[in-house]
């Protein structure tokens, strides 16, 4: 992860307090390295590798008697010896499951790897599961107007959400929101995370002071500065 700076995160903060001077609604700003460190990844690739290489050694023509001979077994002269050579062949086989299974599962778990295998669908699910949870423990929905705008990019799986309480989520059409997205992610394919932030905030103050000006004796109720969640 690109280091925030004091000023970068300075910036953000002074965004957020310019953005809010228009509107009644709040933002907040969260920035998460990763959100999970998808330790199931690795323990499906392994199933899976010491599931289907045995079988595709099968298929290929590898067989039990080659196993024996290869690595080292006496060969089967007379029928009453093939129970016990059988034995030997499954052993081995088994031998080479377990081995299969501890190389995959230790090449699935460096990190780089370990996103690459990791399916879409599976990184999409845990940041917006970890966005909402901090919707929630930051207590957006619970503002006076429900009227909180989450802003959430984790940059290790390369998503943002946006997350808009039913105050505000009612009143702006969702085409809006998507220009917000296009902000945050155009920041971050360019690796500049604040100007990302900034102009996604900037651009949430302009729909929640269309749909939610500022009203008499408003209160900011949440902290303006971004919030940098630790690497899990």
């Amino acid at each position: 992860m690109r280091k925030m700076t004091p000023e970068d995160q300075a910036r953000i903060a002074d965004a957020v307090a310019a953005a809010e001077k228009t509107t009644a609604g709040e933002i907040f700003c969260v920035l998460a390295p990763e959100v999970s460190d998808y330790r199931e990844t690795p323990l499906v690739w392994a199933a899976a590798v010491a599931l289907v290489l045995p079988a595709v050694a099968l298929f290929a023509g590898l067989r039990p008697d080659m196993l024996t001979s290869l690595f080292g077994g006496w060969t089967v002269g007379h029928a009453s010896a093939t129970d016990a050579a059988i034995l030997s062949a499954l052993s081995i086989y088994i031998g080479l499951q377990v081995a299969a299974f501890i190389v995959a599962a230790l090449l699935v778990s460096i990190p780089p790897i370990r996103r690459a295998l990791t399916p879409r669908a599976l990184k999409a699910a845990a940041v917006k599961r970890a966005a909402m949870e901090q919707f929630m423990s930051h207590g957006l929905h619970l503002t006076r107007d429900r009227t909180g705008v989450l802003i959430f990019a984790a940059l290790a799986e390369h998503r943002v959400e946006v997350i808009a309480d039913e105050g505000i989520y009612k009143a702006a059409p969702n085409a809006v929101w998507d220009e917000v997205v296009a902000d945050l992610v155009a920041g971050m394919k360019a690796g500049r995370i604040a100007d990302g932030f900034v102009a996604a905030v900037t651009r949430v103050g302009e729909i929640l002071a269309s749909h939610v000006p500022v009203r008499e004796a408003d209160t900011n109720e949440l902290s303006d500065g971004l919030t940098i969640l630790p690497r899990n």
